[in-house]
């Protein structure tokens, strides 16, 4: 854990006027039960503000530029790009697990890296942000860390069924998902799967499911393959 919220203020490119705010976003009611704090410490209400920035920020930004899609594709495509497994996803880009304070049973059974926790803390962030210096500076956390590279984004919401259908136009061999690995005990299991072609590994991912392993494994083959050999997958 770091405890030194200065290297996160860099990362985000946002320096607080009332740093508490932001150690409030980052606190999970885990820590605050086992430090004893007192009542409405933790970050859910924060969460609670952090999300409503989020979905009229975001609605915004997809109403001014996407003017060719309906009210029911633009719900869609909203969905897809703040989805727990995406906003988990971007807080890996910024290292906010590392910043999350967590109780020590919380920590050790692998926290850091739960998409639930990680999501509702980057949520928090916004509305600490909102709070502390208004919509301005909100906004421009959502657009430089949600908004950009929607295309890659939105795959998140059927990865696995995009992955399919790229892997059967493209190869011969079939893509399968193989377990790596299972950690943890049952409440707080951890898998780790690989989405494979033949010998070639296109992608890893970590769930507390293997659906949910298996959805980031193949999210990350769709990016290799867009990366490396100019797949058009969106």
């Amino acid at each position: 854990m770091n405890t030194n919220l200065k290297d996160f203020q860099k990362i985000i490119g946002y320096e607080f006027r009332d740093e508490s705010l932001l150690k409030q976003a980052l606190t999970h009611s885990s820590y605050a039960n086992e430090h004893h704090m007192p009542k409405l410490s933790d970050n859910e209400r924060l969460e609670f503000l952090g999300d409503a920035v989020l979905e009229i920020v975001s609605s915004e930004f997809l109403y001014l530029n996407y003017t060719d899609l309906n009210e029911g594709k633009l719900s869609r495509l909203r969905a897809s790009i703040v989805c727990e497994p995406t906003l988990a996803y971007i807080c890996k880009e910024i290292n906010l697990g590392d910043f999350v304070y967590l109780s020590k049973g919380e920590d050790m059974t692998g926290g850091r890296n739960r998409k639930s926790i990680l999501s509702d803390a980057f949520e928090a962030t916004i509305g600490a942000m909102f709070l502390d210096g208004g919509m301005e500076p909100a906004s421009a956390y959502i657009h430089r860390f949600v908004l950009n590279d929607i295309e890659h984004k939105q795959l998140f919401y059927d990865s696995k069924t995009s992955l399919q259908e790229v892997v059967q136009a493209r190869y011969k061999e079939p893509l399968t998902y193989n377990l790596i690995s299972e950690k943890g005990p049952d409440h707080a299991k951890e898998f780790t799967v690989e989405a494979v072609v033949g010998d070639k590994v296109l992608g890893q991912g970590k769930g507390r499911t293997k659906k949910a392993a298996e959805q980031e494994a193949a999210y990350e083959g769709l990016v290799r393959l867009h990366q490396e050999e100019a797949i058009n997958i969106i």
